[in-house]
């Protein structure tokens, strides 16, 4: 999401604009009028893109694992890891890629979204289990694949770490990344590239660590 360089759509903006709002004031906290207004159109007029505020929560949640998944396997293809664009298990290493260079990708990607999309972390930690039951395991299937892809990348770096802890380690490096909403205050952190690289250095720390490296 945050790598896109083309216009956005109106559907686009719409979502957008009801991530903010949703994030700062909570689903219930904001009307379709209002989100309809920070794209310019009546609320009604949001009707001919969705169906209502759940629709665009569901499309929303369902939206960023589907890309953090997505974005994670073609990471990984083009590092030359074989199977990385298939479903299921982790994907296998092949001759010639640096498991270094692979997780350094994976996390600099999380990091886009941890730093540019920040009202979703925020969603999906308040609002995921409004979501329809079926919305709601299709996020957590989704979120299972892209964890599964991160734990072989890091256990063939750290080929000693055994696969309950380096599962472990993933989710709490996510933890880490993912705390960037609460770091808003003015001067609390540094510029986008200072910031995003103490993000990687300490998430490379913490599977260090974790591995005893």
């Amino acid at each position: 999401m945050a790598t896109r360089t083309d216009a956005p759509t109106r559907r686009e903006q719409i979502l957008k604009e009801a991530a903010r709002l949703f994030a700062e004031r909570g689903f219930h906290g904001v009307g379709v009028d209002e989100i309809g207004a920070a794209v310019g159109i009546s609320g009604p007029g949001l009707y001919r893109h969705f169906a209502g505020k759940d629709a665009m929560l569901a499309e929303l949640l369902v939206g960023i694992s589907e890309s953090l998944l997505t974005g994670a396997k073609r990471r990984l293809a083009e590092a030359g890891v074989a199977g990385a664009a298939g479903e299921g298990g982790a994907p296998d290493a092949t001759d010639g890629v640096v498991p270094e260079a692979v997780l350094d990708s994976l996390i600099e990607g999380h990091i886009d979204f941890a730093l540019d999309d920040r009202p979703l972390i925020t969603l999906h930690d308040r609002e995921l289990d409004r979501l329809r039951d079926a919305d709601r395991k299709l996020v957590r299937q989704l979120q299972r694949q892209y964890v599964e892809l991160w734990v072989g990348v890091v256990r063939r770096l750290y080929p000693d770490l055994g696969e309950p802890a380096a599962r472990s380690a993933v989710h709490s490096v996510f933890g880490l990344l993912n705390s960037t909403p609460h770091l808003t205050r003015p001067g609390s952190l540094p510029d986008r590239v200072g910031t995003a690289e103490l993000l990687h250095r300490m998430a490379r720390g913490a599977f260090a660590a974790a591995s005893g490296a």
